[in-house]
Parts: C-alpha cells; sequence; structure tokens
C-alpha cells in the first residue's frame, strides 16, 4: 500500500491535485484539525549507514509536510521549515531537531 493510502486513513474531505504543484493529498486531519492543508508525502529515501533523506523544494506548494515513521506521522509546517533552513543557512537537517525547533509540528499515532 503507497504511503498515500496509508496516510488518507488520518483525513476526511480529501481531495488530489489536478496537476503537479509539490503536494500529494489535501484533507483535514481527523482529530487534530478543522483546517484543510496540502500535505507533501514524498517518501523518505535510505542511504548509506544510518543516513535518510526526504527531497524537498521551497517552490513546493504544499503547506504541510509528512513524515512516515515507524508508529507514527510527523507533519511539520513547510513554510516555517522553509525559514528555519534559510535562517539557519542549512542545506541538511536532523528530523528530531526540527520537532524540538519547530513551533507547528504535529505527532500523530499510527
Amino acid at each position: 500500500m503507497s504511503t498515500k493510502q496509508k496516510f488518507k486513513k488520518y483525513l476526511t474531505k480529501i481531495e488530489y491535485p489536478k496537476k503537479f504543484e509539490g503536494w500529494h493529498i489535501k484533507g483535514m486531519l481527523k482529530k487534530h484539525s478543522n483546517k484543510s492543508y496540502k500535505f507533501d508525502i514524498t517518501d523518505i529515501i535510505k542511504r548509506s549507514g544510518n543516513y535518510y533523506e526526504k527531497i524537498g523544494s521551497f517552490k513546493n506548494k504544499a503547506e504541510k509536510m509528512v513524515f512516515n515513521l515507524k508508529n507514527e506521522w510527523v507533519i511539520l509546517d513547510i513554510e516555517e521549515l522553509h525559514t528555519y533552513i534559510k535562517d539557519n543557512k542549512l542545506r541538511d537537517v536532523n528530523l528530531h531537531e526540527l520537532i524540538n525547533s519547530l513551533e507547528w509540528n504535529i505527532i500523530v499515532k499510527k
């Protein structure tokens, strides 16, 4: 089952983009939000050793970035993430550092 199919179980009022804009699914998070968001659910890619990556773009029209972890979904605000990356002149970031540094994040248990 694709990440999109797994994640959509946690949403209501689901919509899909009509053309590629950097987001994959739009909807409201059940029990967590009464607002609809555009989510980037690109998978995390395992690289050599203990290094994982998720590639993003500053041109992305998604509002939230979703990380599919073993027991939870971690959702970050993309605008805040971009500001953090630019302000700190970062190229690579650590997810746990982001969770602790950013104000807007939601962790949804699976």
